[in-house]
Formats: C-alpha cells, structure tokens, sequence
C-alpha cells in the first residue's frame, strides 16, 4: 500500500519521512494555502529525496501551462488536480504531460460524488477521496463517511484522505480497502510542519497489520 505524506515544507522533514517509510510525499502548489511552497523550494527538498520516492504537486484550477512549468521547475513525477478540473481538462494534461502521473483528488459528500469520482478513470491514473469543505480544498482534519465507501472500486488505484491520523488508520482500512492512504494535518504540528514522531508512530501502526 503507497502511504503519502502531504503538505511537506521543510528539506530535512522531507527526507526523514522518506527514510520513515513514506512512499510518496506531497508538495502544495497553491498559493493561497497556508502549506504552499515554490517551485525552487520543492526543488530543494526534491533533491534529498531517493529516487523511489514519488514526488506529487497539488494543484487547484491552476494552467496546464502552469502545472507544466511546475513539473519542470520542481522536479515532480505526479500532479494532483485538488480544484474543480474538469474531464477534458484532466485529457489535456494526459496528452501534455504523458509520462508524469496524474491523480485526480475529490471531495466526497454524497454517494452522487463517487459516481463522479469513477468519471475520472479513463483519464487519470489515481484518484484522490477527500473529505469536503465548503472552503478548503484539502488538509482540513476532517474524516469522510467510510460507510458510504465501502463499495467504492474503481478501474484504477485510489487513495484516501481526509482527516486520517495514527489514531484512526486501523478503524479506516478496517473497514476499507484502498490502494493508499494520504496524510497531512494528521500528522501536523502546525500546517506545514510535520510531527516526525506521529510519522514514525504511523508506521508503527501499519507495520503492525501485518
């Protein structure tokens, strides 16, 4: 199972969550976030990272021409579309962008919004489930109804997200199956500043599944 770490700021943090166990680590590009970070400054945290480590830039109704530059700049080998990007949009950046992978993240409120989510799979290598806000995009805390995802399969890998903490990750893949987990005020000081014991606690817990 991939484990991503989002909203990563800081170099040093960086690099010990990927030595931690995190597959994937999360850089937000969007600047009206309190965990945004510029090109140069992923950059800077990118170049301590090994190789295996998949470095994702979230995005939100940002350019193709901006994501683009983005990738380039900071060295990305994903982009996670968090805004309201729509299907012929998301088949833009396929065709623009064919070697980098592309999640499309969503916020789920009703069983109508998993019909949507599975939309996205024809074009999308990953999709993203987050909880809703009727303001924030993402890292808001909160937990989605798992109940109502117990029969979500989609054609293609899924994450979950949404408000997941050391606490409550063995109640959610209890009950769910997904191909990934996606982590970041769960294991927060403050937005942006990870709490490196939460992490290693976190994979503590999921070393403990078996």
């Amino acid at each position: 199972m991939r484990v991503k770490i989002c909203g990563i700021t800081q170099p040093a943090q960086g690099k010990a969550i990927a030595k931690i166990g995190a597959t994937a680590l999360g850089f937000i590009c969007v600047p009206a976030s309190p965990r945004y970070i510029t090109s140069a400054q992923i950059r800077a945290v990118v170049e301590e990272l090994p190789v295996f480590t998949d470095k994702i830039g979230v995005f939100a109704n940002a350019s193709l021409e901006q994501i683009g530059q983005n990738v380039l700049d900071a060295g990305l080998t994903g982009v996670q579309l968090h805004g309201d990007e729509s299907l012929e949009f998301c088949q833009k950046l396929r065709q623009s962008l064919p070697k980098i992978e592309i999640l499309r993240a969503l916020r789920i409120r009703t069983p109508e919004d998993l019909s949507t989510a599975t939309v996205y799979t024809t074009c999308v290598d990953t999709l993203l489930l987050d909880a809703y806000h009727p303001q924030q995009l993402g890292g808001t805390g909160k937990t989605l109804d798992w109940e109502m995802l117990q029969n979500f399969s989609p054609s293609c890998p899924w994450f979950l997200a949404g408000g997941l903490t050391p606490d409550n990750i063995i109640e959610a893949l209890s009950q769910l199956n997904p191909s990934g987990i996606d982590l970041s005020s769960g294991v927060e000081r403050t937005p942006g500043d990870k709490d490196l014991e939460k992490v290693a606690k976190l994979f503590e817990i999921l070393g403990t599944r078996g």
